[in-house]
């Protein structure tokens, strides 16, 4: 589990993944990785939205781990869920 500002009981955590299950991504992050510009657009769709998927492509699953801790700690999210190529945020607005 990552530490970040909003941690979230197993309850709340169960509850926003099944909130986010039909949801489609809003942001995707390829090869050139976590940009400024990707950052804050996932900010920006966090303030919209509070509970956001994100897709990542061709990049691999060690470096998808660091990715998720490293926005977790800048737009201060909590990790609700992460399969595969896809990472689900939340964020109480």
């Amino acid at each position: 589990m990552i530490e970040n500002t909003t941690p979230l009981s197993p309850v709340q955590r169960r509850a926003l993944r099944a909130a986010a299950h039909h949801l489609n991504p809003v942001v995707s992050i390829s090869q050139k990785g976590l940009t400024p510009s990707v950052l804050a657009e996932i900010d920006r769709c966090l303030k919209a939205h509070e509970l956001i998927k994100l897709r990542l492509y061709g990049i691999e699953r060690e470096v998808r781990e660091a990715l998720f801790i490293e926005i977790c700690t800048a737009l201060k999210c909590a990790e609700v869920q992460h399969i595969g190529n896809l990472l689900v945020l939340w964020r109480e607005n």
